[in-house]
Parts: structure tokens; C-alpha cells; sequence
């Protein structure tokens, strides 16, 4: 009895385990016919519309509508690998959602089938509603729903003849009896050739799929930003000498280790925008289209641009997202022509006091008409960055570039609209997302030397950052050791009011924990905000004290 009671309860564990080994199967068919409606709609997109990827439209979509605390925790979090993080959340997600479809598929077809006719209706609704999307958009996801749906339905087709074959095999004993005691068809070898054929069918058809679709996505994305690359092109493109050069004056840079060049070097230059990949746009192709309260319609090629001839900037750019004490802050030297300029060509009508820029991706920006039509503001088209074209993730082939504004107002890249209105009749793309219309920047200071987090050696060691106000100027920086006096630090020579300063100031280190507090001083005798703000609704404040240990 003992020995036939085993036998009774290892027969009902066999099959248990058996379902829950085929619900994991289930599952990877969700996921590898998840990959094949991926891998599709980016070899259709390549056909028919490159812009048309589902996963760049839904992460565009999710970038659209999330809310402005969760952005500032990405850009504060993860900095320029913010679309890097959303990409991998996104497909984490696709396996989940995947993975769920083929289980629903087993256990309740055709439910499978309707999650991915669901992910690929949203994938299609998140594509034909982004900015510049051309009439045969809708077809990559179409087409990548079908194949998905084909691969699950054939994939859990297969996987519930393996384990029909693989559960009576189980439930039989060796004397072709069944556990109700009724007489079988065929025992239990008999059924092993089918199991072993449900199964080998299961995995070539899985095999295939997975590898096909890995190998057909992968090259897919691959051929879709590199067909006609226009990072060739760009590096190419020899753009004309300038009418005027910047003269950096002598001192303008201080030779203190661990202090922020004067330059920003374009790799190390901040990238906030709202991109999930870097728009590729050809020189020849592109136009500019100035328009709304204008005398005329105006449209503007690159050579255009060129024709105008350029000029040489230096501009400090300061993100809105920019913490106090941060790093969301660059200086470079732009080559371009001046917006005033260029909105003369249409000509401006009176009761216009804002300019809708728009990027190619859809993005827009709400700048003040007076702080582009100013003879005393270089706002600017810029079309080169310290000396070459502007990098793709900096806006090739033109952008703009103002001076005084935060980025999120001024600073679209990747340009293609110049619309005059007013604040009342259009807002921009993070106004109703609770940032300002208008956001000129607060000046700031910064410690770049002694780093947060870094102990240093007692004795004479410098206190060295950077300092900017655009428009203004830095009159001033001053540092407080501890609880003690402020102290004037040196200044840099300012290449001009629009561009940061360097300052430093020496410090006869004590061993112990101190406590260093810069603050700045502009040219109109404003002294930088002392209390902390947010980045919301037009930019954060306060002054910097950071907690210094030494040896």
C-alpha cells in the first residue's frame, strides 16, 4: 500500500509540475513573438517610414505625458542617460507585457492575440500623432501586429500539442491504464514519438522566430540610422570662415587643477531635450519656415543661412533642470547669424511678443520677441560649435541659441519653425507642464575644487568654480569658510557678459570637516539668491555649501 501510495502522489505532482513548466514556455512565446511585432514594424518602418518605430514612439509619448517631478528625477538621477534608462524601462516592460500575452494565449486563446492587437493599436495612435508623420506612418506597426499574432498563435499551437501529448504520457501507467482504470488508446511509449515531435516542432519554430527577430531588428534600427548617414555628411561639411572672431582676453582662463575649462569641449557639453534619439536631418534638405505675424512667409535653406554670413559667439547655456551646484551648464564658442536678422527677411507685425520655435521632433519653445530682435543680445541661428558643425545631439544642422534664457524657452535644437504670435493666443511645449512662458536665468555660482566627496591634504590649497549672469556679468564672487567672513575670491578676465567667469580663492586648509559657501555678485549689485528654490516653475536658487573633509 505504502509503495502504491507513492506511485499515486508522484502521478499527481508530475503533471503540476509539468503545466507549470509549459506556462514558462508559454511565456517565452509571448516574448519571442513580442520581439518578431518589434522586429517587423522596424524592418517595415525602414520600407515605409523610418520615423515609424513603435518603441521610439511609445517612449516619445511616455516622455510627453510624464509628469514634470518624474522628469527632473530623471535628468537628476541618470543625467544624459536619461532616454538610455527610459529605453531599457520601456523594454523591460515589452518582455513583461510580452510574456503575459503568451500565458493568456495557453490558457485562454485568443486572449493572447488581443494584447498584442491592443500594444500594437497604442503603438500605432503613439506613431500617427507625433510631429512631421507621413501618410504611410500607420503601416509599420499594422504590419508588425500581424506577424506578432501569426508567431504567438503558431508558437502556442505547437506548445499545446507537445503538452497533450506530454500530460496523458504522465497520467498513464505502464500497463496502458488510466487512473480512472479506463483503457487507453496507446501506452505510455507510444505517446513519447508525438511528445517528442510537439516538442521539437515548439522550439525550431521558437528558435527561428527568436533569432530572425533579433537578427532582422538589430539590423533593421541599424540600416535606419546609418542609409544616407548624415553624421557622414556632417562630417563633411566645411562651414565658412566667420566675419568676426570672439578675442579671448589674457587671464580669461585659470590653470587650476580640477577647476571647468573655460571652453566646454562638445562631448562633455550637457544634452537635456526631449529627443528619445537624435534626429538625423540632411543640410541639403532642410528648411526653415518663418511664419504667423509676419509681413510674409518666409522659408530658408541652410545655404541660406550661409549666405548670410557668420559670426562668432560666446555663450554660456544653463539648462532649467541645472541644481545648485550642478552641471547642466556649458561654454562654447557658436558660429551663426543673428535672429533679428533672419525675422527682418519676414517682418515682424506690431501686437507679436513671442516666437513658437519648433524642433523636428515636435518639440516647441516660447521665446520673448524682444529678447530675439534686441541689437544688444546676440540671440542667434547657430550652425557650428567650438570651431566645427554642430554635433547631431546638439541640433544639427541649426538651432538656436539666446542668451539670458533658460534653455527650455530659447534653445531649440534640430529647428525647423519660427512662428510669431503672443504669450496669449500659443504656449510652448513645458508651459502647461508647470514651467514659466518666460524663464530668463538666475545667476550662480559654483565649487568645482574641492570636490564633494573628496578628502584633501592640510596646508595651502586653492577654492576654485565658475560664476555666470549672462547679460549682465559677474562683478564679483565671495567665499565663507565655516561661520567666518566672506571673502573675496579672484576673477577670471570675462571673455564677455554672456559667457561664465572662473574665480579662486586660496585656503590655508585645517585638518577637520569644514564647511565652504561661495555666493556671487553681478554687474548691477545683486547679490545671488540665498534661498533655495526648485527647478519648477522657472529654475532653481540658493547659494552652494559643500561639506569639505581634510586630512
Amino acid at each position: 500500500m505504502a509503495q502504491r501510495s507513492t506511485a499515486e502522489q508522484r502521478g499527481t505532482q508530475t503533471p503540476r509540475r509539468s503545466g507549470k513548466r509549459f506556462l514558462f514556455w508559454a511565456a517565452l512565446s509571448g516574448v519571442i513573438s513580442g520581439l518578431v511585432f518589434l522586429a517587423a514594424a522596424e524592418l517595415f518602418a525602414l520600407i515605409f517610414a523610418r520615423a515609424a518605430s513603435p518603441i521610439l514612439a511609445v517612449g516619445g509619448f511616455v516622455i510627453d505625458i510624464v509628469p514634470q517631478p518624474f522628469k527632473e528625477f530623471a535628468i537628476a538621477t541618470f543625467g544624459e542617460y536619461d532616454k538610455i534608462a527610459l529605453l531599457a524601462g520601456l523594454g523591460l516592460a515589452v518582455v513583461i507585457a510580452s510574456a503575459i500575452a503568451g500565458i493568456l494565449q495557453l490558457l485562454r486563446p485568443p486572449l493572447g492575440v488581443i494584447a498584442l492587437v491592443v500594444a500594437g493599436a497604442l503603438s500605432t495612435a503613439a506613431i500617427v500623432t507625433r510631429a512631421g508623420v507621413t501618410a504611410l506612418a500607420f503601416l509599420p506597426p499594422v504590419l508588425g501586429t500581424i506577424a506578432g499574432s501569426i508567431i504567438i498563435v503558431l508558437l502556442i499551437r505547437r506548445l499545446t500539442a507537445w503538452k497533450a501529448s506530454a500530460v496523458p504520457a504522465a497520467m498513464v501507467d505502464r500497463k496502458g491504464v488510466d487512473r480512472k482504470g479506463e483503457k487507453t488508446e496507446a501506452d505510455a511509449t507510444d505517446a513519447k514519438p508525438s511528445k517528442a515531435l510537439g516538442r521539437r516542432q515548439f522550439f525550431l519554430l521558437a528558435g527561428i522566430a527568436g533569432v530572425s527577430a533579433v537578427i532582422v531588428g538589430i539590423a533593421s534600427r541599424t540600416v535606419s540610422m546609418t542609409v544616407g548617414s548624415v553624421a557622414t555628411i556632417r562630417e563633411a561639411l566645411k562651414l565658412p570662415a566667420p566675419k568676426s572672431k570672439v578675442t579671448v582676453p589674457k587671464g580669461a582662463e585659470l590653470d587650476i587643477p580640477g577647476l571647468t575649462k573655460l571652453i566646454t569641449p562638445n562631448k562633455d557639453f550637457y544634452r537635456v531635450d526631449t529627443a528619445l534619439t537624435v534626429p538625423t536631418i540632411d543640410p541639403s534638405t532642410w528648411r526653415l519656415v518663418i511664419d504667423g505675424m509676419v509681413d510674409k512667409r518666409v522659408e530658408l535653406s541652410f545655404q541660406d543661412i550661409l549666405d548670410m554670413g557668420l559670426d562668432e559667439y560666446a555663450i554660456t547655456m544653463t539648462c532649467v533642470s541645472n541644481e545648485v551646484g550642478g552641471g547642466l551648464v556649458g561654454n562654447a564658442m557658436w558660429l551663426g547669424v543673428p535672429l533679428r536678422d533672419v525675422l527682418k527677411k519676414a517682418g515682424v507685425k506690431s501686437g507679436a511678443d513671442m516666437v513658437l520655435s519648433k524642433s523636428v521632433d515636435g518639440y516647441t519653445a516660447s521665446t520673448p520677441l524682444s529678447a530675439l530682435t534686441d541689437d544688444n543680445l546676440d540671440a542667434i541661428l547657430a550652425v557650428g560649435m567650438n570651431g566645427e558643425p554642430l554635433p547631431l545631439e546638439h541640433g544639427f544642422p541649426v538651432r538656436m541659441v539666446v542668451p539670458g534664457l533658460y534653455g527650455y524657452v530659447s534653445a531649440t535644437k534640430w529647428l525647423t519653425e519660427l512662428k510669431i504670435t503672443t504669450f496669449e493666443k500659443d504656449e510652448a511645449y513645458w508651459t502647461p507642464r508647470g514651467y514659466s512662458a518666460e524663464a530668463p536665468i538666475k545667476f550662480a555660482s559654483r565649487v568645482d575644487t574641492p570636490k564633494v566627496g573628496q578628502a584633501v591634504d592640510a596646508g595651502r590649497i586653492p577654492i576654485a568654480g565658475v560664476a555666470w549672469a549672462q547679460t549682465v556679468g559677474i562683478e564679483r564672487v565671495e567665499v565663507k569658510i565655516d561661520e567666518g567672513d566672506w571673502m573675496p575670491a579672484t576673477l577670471s578676465a570675462p571673455i564677455n557678459e554672456n559667457t561664465w567667469v572662473q574665480w579662486f580663492m586660496e585656503w590655508d586648509a585645517t585638518p577637520g570637516t569644514h564647511y565652504v559657501a561661495v555666493r556671487a555678485i553681478n554687474k548691477n549689485g545683486d547679490t545671488q539668491i540665498e534661498e533655495r528654490a526648485p527647478i519648477a516653475p522657472n529654475g532653481s536658487s540658493g547659494w552652494q555649501r559643500s561639506l569639505v573633509r581634510v586630512n
